[in-house]
């Protein structure tokens, strides 16, 4: 598929990543207008990301491959957790290890070549975002060979695991999109602070999510099977 084939689809996918995104949040946790959401969200990022993979290697833009790579491995892996039940592994799990074990590294030699100056930040990208993606992906990292080695996720834990990658993935979207594309805004809106918050908003959500997991008994007493969606 040529560039000017893919970018359409690319900016769809990432319109209908945000908006279903954004709906699967405010839904009923567990519902079918819940599930439904999640659903169109997970289609919707796994296009997105695999498209801006394809963009940014014909653009030379590694920094962009490293990040719609992290976004596939991130839904993917949670909509995974979302299918399994308490305990469920596969090979999936020991091959999805790999995206970001190494791209995390690789983030991480990059942002010291920076600071070292042996390079310039690409598209300029703050170094701080090679460390703080690089940490991101190595934290994925560290789970995935904890639940490897502990033979799977088990209830609450289950749930944040499918919780925030699918979070952090919508992140992702809403970062590249508000700060990233800003001529798509009127003109007055260009260079606001105003658009960090949609792009951040996600995080503040996932924070919310995650202590409402933890310290409530709402998904230990209800038991809810977490489902492909933006947040469970």
């Amino acid at each position: 598929m040529s560039y000017s084939l893919l970018l359409p689809v690319h900016i769809s996918a990432g319109v209908v990543g945000i908006l279903s995104g954004a709906a699967a949040m405010s839904f009923r946790k567990g519902g079918p207008r819940h599930t439904l959401a999640g659903k169109v969200f997970v289609a919707a990022m796994l296009a997105l990301g695999s498209s801006a993979v394809y963009l940014a290697l014909m653009k030379h833009q590694m920094s962009n491959v490293l990040g719609g790579t992290f976004a596939f491995y991130l839904v993917a892996t949670a909509w995974a957790t979302a299918r399994r039940r308490d305990g469920e592994t596969s090979i999936f799990d020991w091959v999805a290890l790999l995206v970001p074990l190494l791209v995390g590294i690789a983030l991480w030699i990059s942002g010291l070549e920076v600071v070292y100056g042996h390079t310039r930040p690409a598209n300029g990208v703050p170094v701080g975002m090679y460390f703080f993606m690089g940490s991101v992906m190595l934290l994925a990292a560290a789970g995935d060979i904890r639940m490897l080695v502990g033979g799977g996720v088990f209830g609450a834990k289950r749930i944040v695991r499918h919780l925030w990658r699918m979070c952090f993935g919508l992140f992702i979207a809403t970062g590249s999109f508000f700060p990233g594309q800003q001529q798509v805004f009127p003109a007055w809106l260009r260079g606001s602070s105003v658009l960090f918050v949609p792009a951040l908003l996600p995080l503040v959500l996932l924070i919310f999510w995650l202590f409402r997991v933890w310290f409530t008994n709402t998904y230990r007493k209800k038991g809810v099977r977490p489902q492909a969606a933006g947040a469970d």
